[in-house]
């Protein structure tokens, strides 16, 4: 079984909140490590209708059965009993690490947990199996193509599944069943090539009015059904970075998915010589890195400091990690070999700001130190401090 980073910090969390919440995409692995860490701990899934049925009828009555704690798997399907939850927590003042939640929609949980478990629930997101994770696994010498071709969802590694197999029945299987719960669309086949269109967007700007009209609907429906994207944890939008340099920066977010394997299902690629050759390989390969920046956050428990930065002029750094000491950039290249082009968005970065310390260019290539930014293999991209 292939090691979760977020671990250390679910049980750090235990010790001091009477409820762990475990939010992430379908499939990431919330519930196997949920049952891994609390193996003592009533299991009750939600899934079950049955269960749904219960929980609803008497909420009381259901609790009451679990006063020692429980993992309580998919909450969103019963979302009223987490004000019942708040009672039996607030009556034990003194306990911790009682119940595991877990969720496959953020906004819709954390709409509720706001009304109720507020100040009384620590939170993890869990994404699939991140750079880092399958690094220490018998998987850690596959070729960047597969990496990016099979993403990174457990169960594809689990039961060798090949991605061609896994991901549509995943969206079938899951993504359309959330989305007819979270908002009503009565097209699910306009939604499906909404989901596509976005594939091919993947790490540019935003444009809703483009977007909606390939899809065939209007500029509010293509907001909508991106908060959809994101409370079901499939995609997500990095937003610009703001600073005195006012006007100058852009105001529309860029798009990316939240695994590159489901990315790359959408846009139909299906084989390793596909990714290697297709237009979008470069977008696909920054996705994959801010990905990584990304989990590598969440893993410990802290929110994205991520963002873009772009000039009107054109002068653009791919991500700007916002730390309190300094704000550091990171560029993201697919080339094998260093070019100093590439260290451009850096400097001119370093000039406006010449008190940061740190800065990363992360490529295909070798790794090396050029005019103190460190120049990353994408391998060594965990060794980033962020």
């Amino acid at each position: 079984m292939i090691q979760r980073v977020a671990s250390t910090k679910i049980k750090q969390l235990a010790k001091k909140f009477p409820a762990i919440g475990l939010l992430g995409p379908r499939q990431s692995g919330k519930t196997t490590l949920a049952k891994e860490l609390f193996p003592k701990k009533p299991y009750i899934s939600f899934e079950n209708q049955d269960n749904v049925i219960l929980a609803m009828s008497d909420p009381r009555a259901f609790l009451a059965k679990y006063k020692t704690g429980a993992i309580f798997d998919e909450i969103q399907r019963v979302p009223e009993l987490l004000s019942y939850m708040q009672g039996m927590i607030d009556s034990q003042p003194n306990k911790v690490g009682l119940f595991v939640i877990t969720g496959s929609q953020n906004l819709l949980l954390l709409e509720s947990v706001s009304q109720t478990l507020a100040g009384r629930i620590a939170f993890i997101h869990l994404l699939p199996f991140s750079i880092a994770e399958l690094s220490t696994s018998k998987f850690s010498t596959q070729s960047l193509n597969k990496l990016i071709l099979n993403g990174g969802y457990p169960r594809l590694y689990d039961k060798k599944i090949s991605p061609p197999d896994f991901y549509p029945n995943y969206l079938l299987t899951y993504v359309e069943r959330d989305v007819r719960q979270i908002k009503n669309i009565a097209n699910l086949s306009l939604f499906q090539r909404f989901l596509k269109i976005c594939a091919t967007r993947v790490g540019q700007e935003i444009n809703y009015t483009s977007i909606g009209n390939d899809t065939g609907v209007d500029q509010k429906t293509v907001m909508s059904w991106f908060g959809i994207l994101e409370a079901s944890f499939i995609a997500f939008r990095l937003q610009p970075f703001y600073n005195n340099l006012g006007k100058r920066i852009t105001q529309m977010p860029k798009l990316y998915f939240y695994d590159t394997g489901l990315c790359c299902s959408l846009l139909e690629i299906d084989n390793e010589s596909h990714v290697n050759t297709h237009p979008l390989r470069g977008s696909l390969f920054e996705n994959l890195i801010i990905l990584e920046l990304l989990k590598k956050r969440l893993n410990n428990g802290q929110r994205s400091n991520l963002f873009y930065w772009r000039e009107r002029s054109g002068i653009e750094i791919d991500i700007l990690m916002e730390q309190a000491s300094q704000i550091i950039p990171v560029e993201i290249k697919t080339a094998t070999t260093f070019n100093s082009d590439f260290l451009k968005g850096i400097n001119y970065w370093k000039k406006l700001n010449p008190t940061i310390k740190n800065s990363y260019l992360v490529y295909t290539g070798k790794s090396s130190a050029i005019d103190n930014t460190d120049i990353l293999n994408w391998k060594q991209v965990i060794e980033i401090k962020n």
